[in-house]
């Protein structure tokens, strides 16, 4: 009696936690875009220990695009035998989020921990013609999408949320989703 009372409580437990950590998927177009969850009101998340490393190298950001949670420290790295400089004008729009982090030679790495999410698009004073972005999520919920648009954010607490899209040159956009083990936001972006 007491074994199955043991396999009966653990199949519960198991069942339980299935249903409290959901799927957010779908498909948008055009692909190799960014989703997210957005900001959930009264909720904060720990910044995320890892370090994720944008690079300069042969003369572009690499990778292009780094999506990143709302508190990470992004080390920024010049692999090139040029002197880089990396700056962003704004952050989603916003002026007083400029910063210059100045120009460094072949092998230094300089660190910018992102406080303020939204998108930071990434320029080199020395070769206008770079440009590279970096998003940051508020949340720890976000997902690049693979070359058709297809994407899947796992592990998201089963509620309701706003699902942000983003491509480059497009126009972010925004939709709810409700996730009761999955969740389904498609989107189509325009210019």
């Amino acid at each position: 009696m007491t074994r199955s009372l043991l396999v009966t409580l653990l199949v519960v437990l198991v069942l339980a936690v299935s249903a409290i950590a959901g799927t957010i998927e779908g498909k948008v177009s055009p692909g190799k875009s960014v989703v997210y969850v957005d900001a959930i009101a009264g909720k904060t998340f720990p910044a995320p220990s890892q370090k994720p490393v944008m690079d300069q190298k042969g003369l572009v950001f690499n990778p292009h695009v780094l999506v990143v949670q709302q508190g990470a420290a992004v080390e920024f790295l010049n692999s090139d035998n040029v002197q880089h400089n990396v700056f962003w004008p704004s952050i989603s729009g916003n002026k007083k989020e400029t910063h210059n982090m100045g120009t460094w030679p072949k092998g230094e790495k300089r660190s910018f921990t992102f406080n303020t999410p939204g998108v930071v698009p990434l320029l080199c004073n020395v070769h206008p013609e770079m440009n590279g972005y970096i998003i940051v999520s508020p949340t720890p919920y976000f997902a690049e999408t693979d070359a058709s648009g297809s994407y899947k954010i796992e592990n998201v607490p089963d509620g309701k949320y706003n699902v942000v899209a983003w491509h480059e040159g497009m126009k972010t956009q925004t939709k709810p989703v409700e996730v009761a083990g999955t969740g389904k936001a498609d989107f189509t972006l325009s210019k």
